[in-house]
């Protein structure tokens, strides 16, 4: 039975109506939906796409595990990248989201952490790791707004850390950046979170 605050406003409500509406709090938001008894909760596109949902939380939690590779910075970034969207999303939602689209599409789907934003005179030192390893060549996007990233530096990859160094910058600028891997073609769309730096002298 659903619980309402005021009758069907739902203001704080939670729970199923005379099996035809579905109140429920999702990220924030009060939301409704029609009641929906799947006709076959295994089928196998809806087996496929679970298991793409444990594959992403499976490399997630591992990756997570590993000992100084992940940080509260690792999460910002996706939550930065998550901020574009109109969608409200956690770091945690985005970088699921990213992986199962590359899944869907038939492609490799990447976990990245160890970001790192050194800031120096007229320049950005910047690196992510990504897992799994299998990113041969890509590039570091920037630019002054995160939603618009229009200048590319190509990366140096050695043992699934990505690497460069922006140069040209504006002392006292910020500048956000995210990495786009360019091979192999299965990994092309597994992009990093944005993190930002500021050059200065």
């Amino acid at each position: 039975m659903a619980k309402t605050n005021a009758p069907l406003l739902s203001f704080g409500a939670r729970g199923k109506l005379a099996d035809a509406l579905v109140f429920f709090p999702w990220k924030g938001i009060n939301a409704v939906r029609k009641y929906v008894i799947p006709a076959n909760p295994k089928s196998a596109d809806q087996t496929t796409q679970r298991g793409y949902l444990k594959d992403a939380v499976t490399l997630i939690h591992t990756t997570q595990a590993i000992a100084g590779v992940w940080s509260a910075i690792d999460a910002l970034a996706y939550a930065i990248w998550g901020s574009i969207f109109p969608t409200p999303r956690t770091w945690f939602n985005q970088a699921v989201k990213n992986f199962v689209d590359q899944k869907v599409a038939g492609k490799t789907g990447h976990f990245y952490c160890n970001n790192v934003t050194a800031e120096g005179d007229t320049t950005l030192d910047v690196q992510t790791r990504f897992y799994p390893g299998t990113i041969t060549t890509g590039d570091f996007w920037y630019g002054k707004l995160k939603t618009a990233l229009i200048s590319s530096k190509g990366a140096g990859i050695a043992g699934g850390l990505a690497t460069a160094t922006i140069t040209g910058l504006t002392n006292g600028t910020k500048y956000y950046w995210q990495f786009r891997p360019t091979a192999p073609a299965g990994s092309v769309g597994a992009y990093s979170g944005i993190l930002s730096g500021t050059p200065h002298a």
